[in-house]
């Protein structure tokens, strides 16, 4: 008995790993999951970008919607003027972003009926567009917000990161009432506006939310080296106008470099319709850093705002035909040492990206 007792355990002992073969078996699995991992990050990304792709497809139907009912489309920047701006019950200062007019288009009646009423405080349709408002402090941020953006913060308040066109020009986007794009101030534009055809031409994009990163002037000396991502930020440029390309002069190729003076203002004010706040434009390709010249030029109307994301190479960019496409970084842009467009028609001189923004520009938007 003691016999088959002590070959019974030697062969349950033999049965066990050694230590090599211990730290083979860990260092296989962690080869797997490092092979694992970043597929699963791109399955995500991917997840992200198709909802990302959905929202803007939905901003789409609220735009046609909107058209077929007031045949127009909204304006970028408007609401209501004559009164004074900031005083109680006043007005909005025709500053009220065009997203509040789409709110009933997208399933947001109720906001929208909220803000139209107004309350013991302003009056209907709410105060400067840049205040805030309780009525619209909460921005509808699962249609207006994409699923890539990690800017946007985790709590409910004014965020969002999908964008107007403004079109193909740098200077004068504040208030012109008949822009190179199919969004501008007061007036909006219809399908008959938009000549190059609704498939030609570009509606809304995205840029990337700013919530967290401060406001930076040039007091003191701008920021420092590698601490604002360019695509995350708006810097302080002038000369830009007559050459876009000189707005490079503020990044390293990813951040913005020290001592340039930026802002981040960005997807924090869904209700501004300013276009530093809600507005793109088509000169500098996806993901090229912004630039703003002027002396207020928090709110400049001089800028370079080309749309931005998180999405791998690209941005989504929804057209007036309602469908979506994937805009390359890479995507011709024409001569950036040329000045911007001076008429409403006539080709772009920012190439296919360009023509893409400009909704009568009689020019190809495909290479």
């Amino acid at each position: 008995m003691r016999v088959r007792l002590f070959r019974w355990r030697s062969r349950v002992a033999g049965l066990g790993f050694t230590l090599v073969e211990l730290l083979v078996v860990i260092a296989i699995i962690g080869i797997l999951i490092a092979l694992l991992l970043p597929a699963v990050q791109a399955a995500r990304e991917a997840a992200r970008r198709s909802q990302c792709t959905n929202n803007l497809k939905q901003l789409g139907l609220a735009h046609h919607n909107y058209h077929d009912v007031n045949k127009v489309f909204v304006y970028r920047k408007g609401g209501t003027g004559g009164g004074t701006c900031g005083t109680a019950p006043g007005d909005n200062g025709y500053r009220r972003a065009g997203f509040i007019s789409l709110l009933p288009y997208f399933e947001q009646t109720a906001m929208y009926n909220r803000i139209m009423a107004g309350d013991g405080t302003w009056a209907p349709q709410g105060p400067c567009g840049w205040s805030g408002w309780t009525p619209w402090n909460t921005a509808p941020t699962g249609a207006l917000g994409c699923p890539s953006d990690s800017g946007i913060p985790k709590v409910a308040g004014p965020y969002f990161s999908y964008v107007f066109c403004i079109g193909d020009r740098v200077s004068n986007l504040g208030d012109d009432q008949n822009p190179r794009g199919v969004f501008g101030y007061v007036r909006g534009q219809t399908f008959a506006d938009i000549r190059d055809g609704s498939s030609n031409t570009a509606l809304m994009s995205e840029r990337l939310c700013q919530y967290g990163l401060g406001y930076q002037n040039q007091t003191p000396a701008g920021v420092t080296a590698n601490t604002i991502l360019h695509v995350q930020g708006v810097g302080q440029r002038a000369g830009i106008a007559a050459s876009p390309i000189g707005c490079y002069a503020v990044t390293d190729g990813r951040y913005f470099i020290a001592g340039t003076g930026v802002q981040c203002y960005f997807g924090t004010n869904w209700h501004d319709g300013q276009p530093m706040h809600v507005g793109f434009t088509t000169v500098l390709p996806p993901n090229a850093p912004a630039c703003a010249d002027g002396g207020s030029w928090a709110d400049s109307y001089t800028a370079l705002l080309p749309p931005a994301s998180f999405h791998p190479g690209g941005v989504n960019v929804l057209k007036a035909d309602g469908a979506v496409s994937f805009i390359s970084d890479t995507i011709n842009t024409g001569n950036l040492s040329s000045g911007q467009p001076t008429t409403v028609t006539g080709a772009s001189p920012y190439g296919p990206w360009g023509a893409l923004g400009s909704r009568s520009g009689g020019d190809q938007v495909i290479n």
